[in-house]
């Protein structure tokens, strides 16, 4: 088939770890030579920083070739790849395929020695165990790299990356025990007292043992002007606002045992899902890795840390008695459309909604004031709506359906979860 018209198509996953120009060039040059003697490649779309994992319409050079393919007047005829696990994952070959097909437009693999044939078994069977092998590729490297950093956390305390905790900053530690990337001019980094910042930790903890509030603590800090974490390393918090301190900031700082001196490694995950955008999430304490052996310079003890934890612990109502909402999560707030809290005042059970004003911040006058219904009062109106008499019955009809209560100082309305049964 000569004369054929080919689009080069290659990834690397990082910029950082890997050499772009020499990763291109390998598959370039596999590409280069399955072509040859049937055409010429005419175009190139080399993606760079995008995991196999992401569709070919989220990766900004596949989008682009995707999007040449699709137009009135494609310069191409055929896309070439230099390794199928560079270029595909799992079944995105087989759901490229069609589209690719009703425009005419050929895969060529170096696995399958030259074009895909759609209505080939040999084929089908082909892209199935590459497809396979591509997504073990991703497992085994995903375990061994894990496997390591557990490891290295737990045997050497060794720091393994991200932003240093508030009150600490990165100092050398000597070069990287792996001879080949100590002579690449890797060093080992670990952690050590910030002078601006460790004083500030150490007052948060203090006054935290004493008994202060998280939201008094964040409030204070406030008043005072002390700059919050992501102001103060803005070069490694550019996603964050850096306006002041809030109570996770605090709650943050409280929770984590790297002040006393030991390496945590897993606190967080990464979840992948291939039809978005990757999210980080905070894993179970359980799941934390935490060095046996102290690994920098604590700037709280590891008594006042447990003390501290024992402060978070839930308060008991002052008769001993559990205090319980039949309404939590059902109520929003009809003037700002949040969920409302659960809220005990009187002796009684209601519900609040201060408008996403926190006690970390002073109120300003501009803002709504906040809003208290009773819960009472709120079953009530619903037994008239419900036409039903029973709170327990209310409660459960309201969560069998899931309908939400909607609360404004004139009175409330309910609206159902969509796809459900009417409201009543």
């Amino acid at each position: 088939m000569p004369g054929l018209r080919f689009a080069f198509y290659g990834r690397t996953s990082t910029e950082r770890f890997q050499d772009r120009w020499t990763s291109r060039g390998w598959q370039w040059g596999v590409a280069a030579e399955l072509v040859s003697g049937h055409g010429r490649i005419v175009g190139e779309f080399f993606d760079v920083g995008v995991s196999r994992r992401v569709p070919w319409r989220d990766r900004p050079q596949a989008a682009e070739l995707l999007d040449l393919i699709n137009g009135s007047d494609c310069p191409f005829d055929a896309i070439v790849v230099g390794e199928f696990e560079r270029a595909f994952f799992a079944d995105q070959l087989d759901e490229l395929l069609p589209w690719l097909q009703e425009r005419g437009i050929q895969v060529w693999l170096p696995e399958a020695a030259g074009p895909v044939e759609a209505g080939s078994p040999i084929h089908q069977a082909l892209m199935t165990v590459l497809g396979a092998q591509a997504q073990r590729e991703v497992v085994r490297a995903r375990h061994r790299v894990l496997a390591a950093m557990r490891v290295q956390a737990t045997e050497q305390g060794r720091y393994m990356g991200g932003r240093p905790p508030y009150g600490y900053r990165l100092v050398d530690a000597g070069p990287h025990p792996n001879q080949a990337h100590a002579r690449w001019g890797r060093r080992l980094h670990r952690l050590e007292p910030d002078p601006a910042t460790a004083a500030v930790v150490r007052w948060i903890f203090a006054v935290r043992e004493a008994g202060e509030s998280i939201a008094g603590i964040a409030r204070q800090l406030n008043e005072r002007g002390v700059s919050c974490p992501s102001r103060v390393d803005r070069a490694r918090n550019r996603h964050r606002p850096g306006e002041g301190w809030t109570i996770r900031t605090v709650a943050s700082i409280l929770e984590n045992p790297r002040y006393t001196g030991r390496q945590v490694w897993n606190r967080q995950r990464t979840d992948h899902d291939p039809g978005s955008a990757s999210r980080r999430s905070w894993n179970d304490h359980a799941d934390w890795i935490i060095s046996p052996k102290p690994a920098h310079a604590p700037l709280v003890s590891e008594a006042d840390f447990v003390a501290v934890q024992a402060v978070r612990a839930a308060r008991t109502t002052a008769d001993g008695r559990r205090r319980t909402y039949l309404l939590s999560g059902l109520v929003i707030c009809g003037q700002c459309g949040r969920r409302m809290d659960s809220h005990w005042a009187n002796q009684r059970p209601g519900y609040r909604c201060r408008h996403g004003h926190t006690s970390a911040k002073t109120r300003t006058p501009d803002q709504l004031k906040n809003l208290y219904v009773r819960e009472d009062r709120l079953f009530d109106a619903l037994a008239v709506r419900l036409n039903l008499t029973d709170r327990e019955k209310i409660d459960r009809y309201l969560k069998a359906w899931k309908i939400m209560v909607i609360y404004h100082p004139d009175g409330l309305d309910i609206r159902p979860a969509e796809g459900t049964g009417p409201a009543g």
